[in-house]
């Protein structure tokens, strides 16, 4: 992707400062150790920001190519993953998960009920499934009893997924959980491949993504930012989360669809520029316009779409819908936003955000690495504002 002049790509330079401002004005007071931005239009780069340090400690700056933890941006990788198989005939929307995961059969709700989830809820997080990480409630209780976390498989983890209880009925509400994990171990079975060789061979290679996997070899390690989470007395501070902060030495034996993936910016700019040109990018091929149509579509019903829905950093609100693997904006003028309709987006645990809007022809890219939390700057909105600036 070569840069350009903003100005040739009808953004404004000056609105473009002001996201750099923005990010700086919050380095400064000591919420953010950095930011990595960068912003595309009509398939040129119109703005490229690297700003702050990778280790507050050492006062070493970040890079373009520094390494991040992209944790939930995932997601929307394994929904592409999904869709390469789906584009070969080897699951529908409609199959039961059970098809895919034998162990799912007859699997049941919280209340002894046996259900039916399909892989539509599966790639929405209607099925209800958890994450493990609230002991207090009995779904994620169940996870922590099994060991879902713990287990050296894809396969065993969804195994023990299957052996706990849905929370709801499948479709009738929503729930941020492991569903593209399970992904993982479908995209496993189905394709004969483990999910990292999957990704690598099948997008990362030919997207041209030299920095993006499941773990950071060890010539790579010195380009890893450091990991921190805010302390209110001590302010930025390393981050030792055990269940999300896995070593990214090697891969690890459950290579979360859901949150495992290491990048940089340029590397997940040209995985968004793919999505932007509908599913192909310098003339490699990754999945069809279809396939983008599909992923991206608003998949959610009246009922969860009138509030039901959301989690965290990810507002609840009227015209913002779930896709595939992420959100969409199906109306933004409802949803109070400036972003065009159809716009796909997602974050991730450490800050880090990403959306592909397709009626501007322009995607936006933001990595930093400071694990979210209350307080936190909603850094998705902010720039996606001011992006609407900048265009004018």
């Amino acid at each position: 992707m070569l840069d350009a002049d903003p100005q040739s790509l009808g953004l404004s330079p000056e609105g473009l400062a002001r996201i750099d401002r923005t990010l700086a004005d919050l380095i400064a007071a000591g919420e953010l150790a950095g930011a990595v931005t960068l912003v595309a239009r009509h398939g040129k780069v119109a703005h490229r920001s690297v700003q702050g340090m990778k280790d507050l400690s050492s006062a070493e700056p970040l890079k373009f190519d520094t390494i991040f933890r992209i944790f939930s941006m995932t997601k929307a990788v394994t929904a592409v993953a999904m869709m390469i198989l789906r584009e070969e005939g080897l699951w529908a929307p409609e199959d039961l998960v059970s098809k895919h995961l034998p162990e799912f059969e007859g699997v049941k709700m919280l209340d002894g009920i046996a259900a039916a989830p399909t892989l539509l809820h599966l790639l929405t997080h209607t099925m209800g499934l958890g994450y493990g990480w609230n002991p207090e409630d009995p779904v994620d209780a169940a996870y922590l009893a099994k060991g879902v976390w713990g287990q050296g498989s894809l396969a065993d983890m969804s195994k023990a997924i299957a052996a706990c209880p849905l929370g709801f009925v499948p479709g009738s509400q929503w729930r941020y959980s492991l569903g593209m994990d399970l992904q993982g171990a479908i995209i496993e079975t189905l394709s004969g491949m483990s999910l990292p060789d999957f990704m690598r061979e099948k997008i990362f290679k030919p997207l041209g993504m030299v920095d993006t996997d499941f773990f950071v070899p060890a010539e790579k390690m010195p380009r890893l930012a450091t990991l921190y989470r805010m302390s209110k007395t001590k302010g930025l501070t390393t981050s030792n989360l055990p269940i999300i902060a896995r070593g990214p030495e090697a891969i690890p034996p459950l290579p979360g669809g859901g949150g495992g993936l290491f990048s940089t910016v340029t590397d997940y700019a040209r995985f968004a520029q793919m999505l932007l040109n509908r599913g192909e990018l310098e003339g490699v091929r990754i999945i069809s316009p279809e396939s983008v149509a599909e992923m991206t579509a608003q998949q959610l019903s009246p009922d969860l779409l009138a509030g039901g829905y959301g989690i965290g950093l990810q507002q609840i609100r009227p015209g913002y819908g779930q896709a595939y693997n992420g959100a969409v904006f199906h109306d933004p003028a409802a949803a109070g936003s400036k972003v065009g309709r159809g716009t796909y987006q997602w974050d991730g645990a450490a800050g880090t955000w990403f959306w592909v809007d397709w009626e501007t022809d322009l995607i936006f890219v933001g990595l930093i690495q400071r694990m979210a939390e209350e307080g936190t700057p909603h850094l998705q909105a902010i720039t996606q504002d001011l992006i609407a600036e900048a265009l004018g």
